[in-house]
């Protein structure tokens, strides 16, 4: 096997920024992306908060140089790895063995519930184009090809936890050999079955979400993409510009407690990281901060929580959810998080946990509540924990740590 595995670039967009700048700059100034529902067609629009990349599919379609009729789960891809791949600036790519892996849950179902609209009120409309690319796979197929990527290609969707089980999955790939990068990550886009799914189980904040908070209500949920280009240390060494990190740890371990809910001693999350910190060497001690699962929902945040005072007892670091900024981004979220942990350690940033007033009961937990940069961030812990219990952690390291 390689000697390990690198951060050679990194790409997001999300409700707070089309690009990783602008979503720094909202994290700096304290800027959430949650709004009224704009651009989804939808009964709930002006009843609940989502967080909604703020470009129409047009002005998606701009930018990604795909068709505007292509599902928005792949128009967001397209952009955030694309700019993933612009940022790593490996030279001779087309050379190497290359591979995406890409995670989402919704595939193209948004274009899909247009044209069922219109076929179910007359069986003469629709348009077939906008089935065609309903399942998962397609979404990567279609963004694989236009990144030029074709040695291995893999789509996978395990509810939220699906973008960190994708970065893991290529760092293995790289680990073993058989690639030397890989663009790794995932996105999804809202649509109208994932609002009224989250809504039927009843776990919808009607205000902005307050993850970790005594009173916290519930999710809101977002949409958006984020991607890491990982490399071999070979591929390392070739680049033009120090890469960002390595990825020093991973893990993904499943509690089966229930189809959607996590165990009530956060079984899955524990077994999660205490892996993902036996594969890197490092001790709980040596982590300086974790970006949270946290979504706001009373059995998450329970259940993450214990697992976090089982693990670090009363010498936690300092914790947050970024989801107060980005809802809750489902086959994304794990994708778009490593990428602010990828960040945090380069530049030393600690994210806000927005809303938060009152520690749980049950924990006393204490989150971070204010932007802070310049600050000494050597290892970063970031947790995606999905539907049926299925639970990762990944560790990213600064490279002279």
């Amino acid at each position: 096997m390689s000697g390990g595995v690198f951060i050679a670039g990194a790409g997001a967009i999300t409700a707070i920024g089309n690009n990783i700048t602008e979503c720094l700059s909202a994290f700096e100034n304290e800027q959430p992306g949650m709004a009224e529902i704009n651009w989804l067609g939808t009964a709930h629009r002006n009843q609940l908060p989502v967080a909604e990349v703020k470009l129409s599919n047009e002005q998606l379609a701009i930018r990604s140089g795909l068709p505007a009729h292509t599902s928005r789960t792949a128009l967001l891809s397209s952009i955030a790895a694309r700019e993933a791949l612009d940022d790593a600036g490996i030279a001779d790519f087309s050379s190497l063995r290359t591979g995406f892996i890409s995670a989402n849950t919704v595939g193209g179902m948004d274009v899909s519930e247009k044209f069922f609209a219109e076929f179910l009120s007359n069986p003469a409309k629709g348009r077939l184009r906008d089935v065609v690319n309903h399942e998962c796979g397609s979404i990567t197929e279609l963004v694989a090809d236009q990144l030029g990527i074709r040695n291995y290609i893999s789509t996978i969707s395990t509810a939220c936890s699906s973008s960190a089980n994708a970065i893991f999955f290529a760092a293995r790939l790289i680990r073993h050999g058989i690639l030397d990068v890989v663009v790794a990550g995932g996105a999804d886009a809202l649509t109208k079955f994932t609002v009224n799914g989250f809504n039927a189980l009843m776990i919808l904040d009607k205000e902005y979400c307050k993850p970790f908070d005594d009173e916290r209500m519930g999710l809101n949920l977002g949409e958006g993409a984020g991607y890491l280009v990982l490399v071999s240390d070979k591929v390392a060494a070739s680049l033009q510009k120090e890469a960002y990190c390595k990825l020093s740890g991973y893990q993904n371990a499943n509690d089966a407690y229930h189809q959607t809910a996590s165990s009530p001693g956060g079984t899955g999350s524990f077994l999660a990281m205490t892996g993902a910190l036996q594969r890197s060497g490092l001790q709980t001690s040596d982590i300086d901060y974790i970006n949270l699962h946290g979504t706001g929902t009373q059995n998450n945040d329970l259940a993450e929580g214990t697992a976090i005072r089982r693990l670090f007892g009363e010498s936690y670091p300092p914790i947050s959810s970024t989801k107060s900024y980005t809802g809750h981004t489902l086959g994304a979220s794990g994708g778009i998080e490593a990428v602010f942990s990828v960040l945090a350690v380069k530049h030393g940033i600690l994210y806000p946990n927005l809303r938060f007033k009152t520690p749980m009961t049950e924990l006393g937990l204490v989150p971070q509540t204010s932007f802070r940069k310049d600050q000494l961030i050597r290892h970063v812990l970031s947790n995606s924990f999905g539907f049926g219990g299925n639970c990762s952690s990944l560790i990213f390291s600064k490279l002279r740590a």
